[in-house]
């Protein structure tokens, strides 16, 4: 079963390979670099710590995409141990990948931390729609490059949101608590 598994996740990702394009190669390899060690998530959401309306949206991304570290690269990936797909493909990737070891994917587990988060608090709604489109793209953007299995970047996007959602709901259980205890006629510090 495993064996039949790796074997399609395998035959997908090659491919995914044919459709390359000469125009699209330099972009998508431009944006998944973005998502090196959570960059892109990480600034985004220290930018929004610094405003007051999206202050919520970025400290929460920043514990999601904290716990998401833990979780894919301090556990899972070492215990795992799957190599990365050019070494068992005929695939030559478009970026370098120092890690050796391919599941989850980190990259797209940070990006659905974050994006889950921000899909959830950012006050504009093209902002929530923009949040869930960069995290799939930075998904999509992995097997695009060949440095991904489609089960890691899937693995990486359900780790992400699963994060996201603790991340939320212990936000939404302290804020529960605090008000009852400031009881109701308390003066909010927000």
């Amino acid at each position: 079963m495993l064996e039949t598994l790796q074997q399609l996740d395998g035959s997908l990702l090659l491919w995914i390979q044919t459709l390359h394009l000469s125009w699209l190669d330099p972009v998508v390899a431009a944006f998944t670099s973005l998502g090196n060690a959570g960059m892109l998530w990480i600034v985004l959401s220290l930018v929004m710590v610094c405003w007051k309306p999206t202050r919520k949206a970025g400290i929460l991304a920043l514990l999601a995409m904290g716990l998401g570290l833990l979780v894919t690269n301090v556990t899972i990936k070492p215990l795992v141990e799957r190599a990365r797909p050019w070494l068992d493909l005929p695939i030559t990737p478009l970026v370098v990948e120092n890690d050796p070891h391919s599941f989850p994917s980190g990259h797209t587990c940070a990006a659905f931390a974050a994006g889950m988060i921000w899909q959830r608090t950012l006050p504009w709604s093209w902002g929530r729609d923009l949040a869930v489109v960069l995290a799939v793209c930075m998904g999509l953007s992995r097997l695009y490059v060949g440095v991904h299995y489609p089960t890691d970047v899937l693995a990486g996007a359900v780790i992400g949101y699963l994060c996201a959602r603790i991340v939320w709901e212990l936000s939404n259980h302290w804020a529960r608590r605090r008000r009852k205890l400031n009881g109701p006629g308390a003066v909010s510090n927000q």
